[in-house]
This record gives C-alpha cells, structure tokens and sequence, in this order.
C-alpha cells in the first residue's frame, strides 16, 4: 500500500454510459532539479475524515492524504486535467471536476 500527500488536489467524476467513478487527481511542485507533477488515483473505494484532512482509499490500495486547504491545482495540473476531459469526451466520456463544498464522505463510491 502507498501513501500520497498532494500539494493541491481535486477530486474527478467520470461518466461513461455503464460507470460512474470519482478519482483524486494530484499534483505537486517541482524544484530546481524537477517539474511539476500529478496522479490519478485508481478510483475512490473509501473516505474518512481528520480535522485538517481527508483521507482517499483507491481501489488499488493506495491512500490520498488531502488537506482540506490544499484543493485546488497548480497551473501544470490544471492543463494536464483539461488535456484528460477533451480526451474523454472523444471517447463519449464526460470528466468533471467536482466543487470544493462536495460532501465527499456521503458519495457513494463503490
């Protein structure tokens, strides 16, 4: 099992004629020696709650750590997240990005 914690995050739905699936998409500032970068998690399975974070169990495993001040994206990822929602609507996919106000602990994810 691995652990994220993103700089900014926002969670996705995606919609396909037979599924619905919300995902974390995260990103991270680069360095001096690096550049930005962001994920997609494998899809929600989970949620639970701390006062200062969320925590996003994947269907692989894997654990998003969010902070509640952090959503949101930096400049790279919010190219990288429109490059994925033309993507999908050419595949009759729709992708959006979900308000920071969602509820996320009364989704239902699986």
């Amino acid at each position: 099992m691995s652990e994220y914690i993103p700089e900014k995050w926002v969670v996705v739905k995606l919609k396909t004629k037979n599924t619905l699936t919300y995902k974390v998409f995260a990103n991270w500032y680069g360095g001096y020696l690096n550049g930005d970068s962001w994920k997609l998690n494998s899809g929600i399975k989970a949620v639970s709650e701390s006062e200062h974070y969320y925590l996003f169990e994947g269907f692989s495993g894997s654990i998003y750590k969010c902070f509640k001040n952090n959503y949101g994206m930096n400049m790279y990822g919010s190219g990288v997240i429109q490059d994925i929602i033309k993507k999908a609507e050419e595949f009759d996919g729709k992708i959006e990005i979900m308000p920071e106000d969602t509820k996320w602990l009364d989704l239902k994810y699986e």
